[in-house]
């Protein structure tokens, strides 16, 4: 299983983008995933994540409505769309799964197993 993020670029302060995140293996809906973000001398922070089962979807404090986490199952594709973006967006955004994760751990990096490449985000003021 292999995870592909896209969607990255420059943007100036305000502006939009939509990562997307493909993956190879079919029955994604089985698997929770996730947006984590990493900018420069930092650590990896979590940005969101849709629930396996329920599809519910979670968000840090700081992304709260701004951006929004979806996923397209028949295409196995996940999305983040952000708007209002900030300086402090720029980062690597990461794409994650995992199939076993629990609701308490979807938050914490370190319980995904499968994570993409990264992208890079850079919002220019």
């Amino acid at each position: 299983v292999q995870l592909q993020a896209s969607g990255g670029g420059l943007v100036n302060v305000g502006g939009s983008l939509r990562l997307s995140c493909a993956a190879s293996a079919v029955t994604f809906r089985s698997y929770t995933r996730a947006w984590f973000r990493q900018a420069p001398g930092k650590g990896r922070e979590f940005v969101a994540a849709i629930f396996r089962s329920s599809g519910r979807t979670y968000y840090a404090d700081s992304v709260k409505g701004r951006f929004t986490i979806s996923r397209d199952n028949a295409k196995n594709l996940l999305y983040l769309q952000m708007s209002s973006l900030k300086p402090e967006d720029t980062a690597v955004y990461y794409c994650a799964a995992d199939q076993s994760i629990i609701l308490s751990q979807i938050r914490i990096w370190g319980s995904y197993d499968l994570w993409g490449q990264g992208t890079q985000v850079t919002v220019s003021s």
